[in-house]
């Protein structure tokens, strides 16, 4: 699964110009309206668990969701792409040394060994979930100094935004200590790609403590996000090495992203949406178009062609308050990976880019 992405600069037809000018293309040709408004074993993955607490902040910090919550808010009102882009970057953290913040830290200069940010799988990621975070950062650091991670952080501005966008409120469990350690080369085997197999992605879940079940719901994010064309221009033009495009997806959209995504040059910046019927909305509509053949990765559309998923897509399709409620259960599940405690594992830094 690759999470989330965001719309990029502005460029010919790309950003919110491709939204705002492309987008139209989609939804015309699919006749549909456009509306608007991402390692521990199962054991460690319970102890984790065991350790957050809802209420962790109650005493230290009892204003933490409402300062959050203004940043977040108004982010979302100035920069609706603030939203995937936060979710993804949650996302990408605990699937790489677990839920620690270690996604936000900037590489040292001079330093040998880039962080994770800078690694070739996290080179999509949008600078406004990082702004997300970092101005929420700054505000409970001026409100409680030194008491809350930038990985709790994380997590609570990452179910806000879900809200936000029409999805779920779930409660946050908290008590993530924020990771020492952050390393380039920890990123690509922990991360699945845009054209990973089934079963290699079923691997990399099953690695985290996460089930199959957990990888169709957490799928569901691809409901708001868009991709970088090179993430599916080869489902547009040589499938596989056929030379001919992906026979499992819709004439209509392959002539759509046609349209959009060149076969060579000219798509570095063009992004599509993960969603094409209703791209910036949080429902379950992700999974009826894997149905239609409206998927736009091929990571997302094999969760319809396996039959090991393919059975709870099209039950999450057809009810999204099931979707909802599994979704808040797996966003819990996953947000207690590697979660690191205490002074020996963990700090809990100032500035969220930068080690203490």
């Amino acid at each position: 699964m690759s999470v989330p992405s965001s719309p990029p600069p502005s460029s010919s037809c790309s950003s919110f110009p491709f939204v705002l000018a492309c987008l139209p293309i989609f939804s015309l040709i699919l006749n549909t309206p456009c509306i608007l408004a991402a390692k521990t074993n199962n054991n460690n993955a319970r102890s984790s668990r065991r350790q957050l607490s809802v209420d962790y902040y109650a005493k230290s910090c009892p204003q933490l969701e409402q300062l959050v919550g203004s940043v977040t808010s108004q982010q979302f009102k100035e920069a609706p792409v603030s939203g995937p882009a936060t979710i993804r970057l949650f996302f990408h953290d605990c699937f790489v040394e677990g839920c620690d913040g270690s996604i936000l830290i900037a590489t040292k200069p001079g330093s040998k060994e880039l962080a994770e940010k800078d690694a070739l799988g996290n080179k999509d990621l949008r600078v406004e979930g990082f702004e997300s975070i970092r101005k929420a950062k700054a505000l409970v650091e001026s409100k409680c100094p030194g008491v809350v991670s930038c990985a709790d952080i994380l997590a609570i501005a990452a179910r806000d935004y879900i809200h936000l966008a029409g999805g779920p409120y779930y409660q946050v469990k908290k008590g993530r200590w924020d990771g020492k350690i952050s390393m380039a080369s920890r990123v690509p085997f922990n991360l699945p790609r845009a054209n990973s197999t089934i079963d290699q992605i079923i691997k990399i879940f099953n690695a985290k403590g996460l089930t199959i079940e957990d990888l169709v719901v957490l799928s569901g994010a691809h409901t708001i996000g868009f991709a970088h064309c090179e993430h599916f221009v080869s489902r547009l033009y040589d499938y596989r090495g056929t030379k001919q495009p992906d026979p499992a997806i819709d004439p209509r959209l392959l002539r759509a992203l046609r349209m959009a995504c060149p076969h060579f040059g000219g798509n570095t910046d063009i992004v599509a949406p993960f969603d094409v019927t209703t791209p910036f909305l949080f429902d379950h509509a992700y999974y009826a178009n894997l149905e239609g053949k409206l998927g736009l990765l091929a990571s997302d559309q094999v969760l319809f062609l396996d039959p090991r998923t393919k059975s709870l897509v099209q039950e999450l399709g057809k009810d999204k308050q099931k979707f909802f409620q599994a979704f808040a259960v797996a966003m819990e599940k996953m947000g207690s990976i590697g979660v690191k405690r205490g002074r020996k594992h963990g700090e809990k830094r100032k500035d969220c880019g930068m080690h203490m």
